[in-house]
C-alpha cells in the first residue's frame, strides 16, 4: 500500500491542498492502482503486436473544395473591434509608436 506520506508529497508537487478525507482516499485509490497495474505486469503479452489503437481507425475527410469567398461586411460582423472596413487589434507591443 502506498504510504501517507507518499501520497501527501505528491499533492504538494501538484500543489493541490488535500484534506484529510482526501488523503485518505487518495492513499486507498492510488494504491488500488498501482495493485492493478501490477496484475497487469503478468499477463503474457508478447504475441501481441504493438499497436498506438485498439480498434481501426480511418481518418475522414472531405474533399478539398474551394467556396466562393465572402464578402468584407460578412467577414467583419462578429468581429469585437472594427475600424471602418478593417480589423482592430489590441496594442501589444508600444515600441516603435
Amino acid at each position: 500500500m502506498i504510504s501517507r506520506e507518499t501520497v501527501e508529497h505528491v499533492a504538494a508537487l501538484a500543489r493541490l491542498g488535500l484534506t484529510e478525507a482526501e488523503i485518505d482516499l487518495m492513499q486507498t485509490q492510488l494504491s488500488h492502482i498501482l495493485e492493478t497495474i501490477e496484475r497487469l505486469r503478468d499477463v503474457d503479452t508478447s504475441s501481441v503486436d504493438p499497436t498506438a489503437s485498439v480498434i481501426a481507425l480511418e481518418n475522414v475527410l472531405r474533399d478539398d473544395v474551394p467556396r466562393a469567398p465572402i464578402s468584407r461586411r460578412a467577414a467583419l460582423a462578429n468581429a469585437p473591434l472594427r475600424e471602418g472596413d478593417h480589423l482592430r487589434v489590441p496594442t501589444i507591443l508600444e515600441e516603435g509608436r
